[in-house]
């Protein structure tokens, strides 16, 4: 099978929808040797801080001498960046090979597996065929029903906080939502926890207590960082009395980085040798898009996939953060079953105009709707039906009042807005 095939079957995967429930990967993955058996794991949850969670761990684990595999959700330019070995997305071909491998399994199947399922048994098969040492495997959406939940035995189950977010699935409230998430908990494993909420708190404690399952939060006593220490060029915190820089912007990347050091001092503690100069340097490597990203510093262009009311709070703090009083222009794509209404009241203060695109997705909104839904609760925004055309009209304005420009909304966006990006400086 070559890439195009693998693409081929992967649209036919997606035509049965999404299904949640484990009945179906569990059958697929016992079909192949159970792969997810054969590799030790750091299982993460959570709605926001996966990504640069992973993207930390995973540089950490390499700079200590680890082969380290990697799967995460949604894949931000093609499928094949949902797979990464030591960071980097892995490649066509290796992509093409194992789906052509697992493709004459799944048909076998009275009940065939949906898409998420086959890249979920792709992973695990591609962790074993490259000889990975541990992999980072984040959840999809949930964590109990979610198909990555299939490991039995993970080095280490990782929760980073819960915010309300795929209310259609998992449920309208906090505690139904965490009540998901904490489904990743399992028997005996250590769990850590590096949200703020009591109610969460108290619900993975409550699980980790009925599974005898020690449950870990951060120490902040050990970590400090000065007003200055979120810069355009990067984040600093002190953590024992060791400055580190992580190039990752986001006020929320100082959270992040807490929750991955105290991490790592719970899988040293599980046997996995991890140098001090491997954290310092692993840090300062990390690379992860769309998360703050600076695409361009002449004019100065961030990406952010702020996808919901606390991502867009973040990513609000964030742009203070960084530019005080300066008003900043502002591209919006966003999924329909998001709270969008609530993101005016977040950004409206920060920008005077702002540019509605529809991202290239089944779920999303028309800028049509986005732009009416914002501009009646104050803040001023234009659709855009062309999204390349929007993007353009958002760079002139922001070039033209010498304002930077915040691409956000949504990660599905990212590939579209590069590429329009690309289009305009060519032409």
């Amino acid at each position: 099978m070559n890439y195009t095939e693998a693409l081929g079957y992967m649209k036919k995967a997606a035509e049965r929808g999404s299904v949640l429930g484990l009945s179906r990967i569990t059958e697929l993955l016992r079909l192949m040797d159970n792969p997810q058996d054969k590799i030790k794991t750091v299982h993460i949850a959570g709605t926001n801080g996966k990504g640069s969670f992973g993207a930390m761990l995973t540089s950490v684990l390499k700079s200590a001498g680890y082969k380290v595999g990697g799967f995460s959700s949604p894949a931000i330019t093609k499928v094949t960046d949902s797979f990464r070995i030591d960071g980097e997305e892995i490649g066509e071909q290796d992509f093409a090979d194992i789906i052509g491998d697992i493709a004459p399994i799944c048909e076998s199947m009275d009940e065939k597996p949906t898409e998420f399922e086959v890249l979920t048994a792709a992973a695990f098969e591609l962790f074993v065929r490259k000889g990975c040492d541990i992999a980072v495997v984040e959840c999809g959406m949930g964590g109990d029903t979610d198909s990555t939940n299939v490991i039995k035995a993970p080095v280490l189950s990782v929760i980073t906080n819960v915010q309300k977010d795929h209310g259609a699935f998992l449920g309208d409230t906090i505690a139904e939502i965490a009540s998901h998430k904490c489904g990743i908990i399992k028997q005996g494993r250590p769990v850590y926890f590096g949200g703020n909420s009591e109610e969460v708190y108290e619900i993975a404690a409550d699980t980790a207590k009925k599974l005898g399952c020690e449950l870990f939060i951060p120490d902040y006593s050990q970590f400090s960082w000065s007003d200055d220490s979120c810069t355009i060029n990067g984040t600093e915190l002190i953590y024992k009395g060791e400055k580190l820089h992580i190039p990752l912007l986001g006020t929320y990347q100082r959270e992040n980085a807490v929750n991955v050091l105290s991490c790592i001092e719970i899988l040293r503690r599980e046997g996995i040798d991890i140098p001090e100069s491997a954290v310092r340097q692993g840090l300062a490597d990390v690379k992860w898009h769309g998360r703050f990203e600076v695409i361009s510093r002449e004019p100065l262009i961030i990406y952010d996939g702020a996808h919901n009311p606390d991502g867009i709070r973040c990513a609000a703090d964030s742009i203070r953060r960084y530019f005080g009083d300066k008003k900043v222009v502002l591209l919006i794509g966003v999924m329909a079953d998001k709270e969008y209404g609530l993101y005016a009241d977040m950004l409206g203060e920060l920008t005077d105009t702002a540019f509605a695109v529809k991202p290239d997705n089944p779920r999303a909104l028309d800028s049509k709707s986005l732009a009416q839904a914002l501009t009646e609760r104050g803040m001023r925004t234009l659709p855009f039906e062309d999204y390349a055309e929007g993007a353009r009209a958002a760079l002139d304005y922001a070039k033209k009042q010498d304002m930077p420009l915040i691409a956000l909304g949504s990660l599905y966006m990212y590939q579209q807005f590069t590429d329009a990006l690309k289009d305009i400086i060519n032409k």
